[in-house]
């Protein structure tokens, strides 16, 4: 029988277990003075403006441990954050990173977790420069704040759409939501009968999409290399329906789009037909997809039109136009925020 070492967390003291989960976290960024182990961080972004987010990752609430690998849930973490950052077109450079557990967890279980936190730092080029650590009576909370920097006055928000202006959307749509679902559904065969095993055979793809997302920056920088200034920007972390509705609130308008025009993976059809749910649904009102929303000016189509990994989705309207859908059928149907809710 297998051996499997298990430390107390309490065997270790707060101090003693920070001192174990950062003794090898390097130093990437040039403008990190002062790293991990005093009273705050010292970054300098040479003359460039910084841009922050943080976000807050609860167990039961926003991931669930019987099916995510703790290394998963450390990349994941810190990825959704820089997929902020890549919504203002900044490019990630820190990470403070804040855990609360309860005393399920061992000290080999939160060095598996802060692998997957190094592997995105070290993937991204990003450093980790502080945080915190304490006790928790209700599982696991994760918090991590991601700092990025951007040419002065470059930052992109959810608010310069204008009519007639294009809708983009990065990747496909909808696949993380199909992954959720395949998971949710064998996890409930396992607790109905846990002797048999989970059916995860040729699902690599959907499951991924869900554990293990990207944050585009790639897209980011190649907007920046071929000369296209997004005019409004949103990563889809809610649903495609409530993050466009989000730009089209701040931007004071309104839009149309085409249900033919949504990207989905092949894999995400096949999914949904399995599902008995409709593509469409999926990629509106999914979440988690991580992709870049975003809108541009129509000259700068031709540009976006020669990169494979952006759709044009639809276009910006008037305001009392209202936000719409064009469906295959050519019905009509206004767009809702059915994506995710915190409360």
């Amino acid at each position: 029988m297998q051996d499997i070492t298990r430390t107390e967390i309490a065997s270790l003291g707060e101090f003693g277990l920070i001192e174990l989960l950062t003794k090898n976290n390097e130093t990437k960024q040039a403008g990190t003075l002062l790293s991990v182990g005093d009273d705050a961080a010292v970054i300098d972004q040479f003359g460039r403006q910084s841009v922050i987010t943080t976000d807050l990752l609860v167990e039961g609430i926003h991931f669930d441990l019987m099916y995510t690998p703790l290394k998963h849930l450390g990349y994941k973490a810190v990825v959704v954050n820089l997929s902020d950052l890549c919504a203002m077109m900044a490019t990630p450079t820190h990470i403070t990173l804040s855990i609360a557990m309860s005393n399920k967890f061992s000290v080999e279980a939160l060095e598996e977790f802060y692998e997957g936190v190094y592997a995105a730092c070290d993937k991204f080029n990003v450093d980790l420069i502080g945080g915190d650590t304490t006790s928790s009576k209700l599982g696991f909370v994760i918090s991590v704040t991601a700092i990025g920097e951007v040419a002065p006055d470059k930052y992109v928000t959810r608010a310069g759409a204008e009519k007639n202006n294009l809708i983009c959307v990065s990747g496909d749509l909808g696949s993380a939501y199909l992954g959720l679902q395949l998971l949710e559904r064998e996890k409930k065969i396992f607790l109905e009968n846990p002797k048999i095993q989970p059916n995860l055979y040729n699902q690599k793809y959907l499951v991924g999409r869900l554990l293990k997302p990207e944050p585009r920056i790639d897209i980011v920088e190649w907007l920046a290399e071929a000369g296209v200034t997004p005019t409004a920007m949103i990563d889809v972390s809610d649903g495609l329906s409530s993050d466009l509705l989000h730009i089209c609130k701040k931007s004071d308008v309104g839009c149309l789009v085409y249900e033919d025009k949504l990207p989905i993976h092949e894999d995400a059809r096949t999914m949904a037909a399995e599902f008995q749910i409709g593509t469409a649904a999926c990629a509106l009102n999914g979440g988690e997809d991580y992709e870049l929303l975003f809108t541009i000016r129509q000259e700068d189509y031709e540009k976006v039109a020669r990169n494979n990994n952006i759709s044009v989705i639809g276009y910006i309207t008037g305001k009392n136009e209202g936000e719409k859908l064009l469906t295959k059928g050519g019905v009509y149907h206004n767009l809702t925020a059915q994506g995710w809710n915190a409360f």
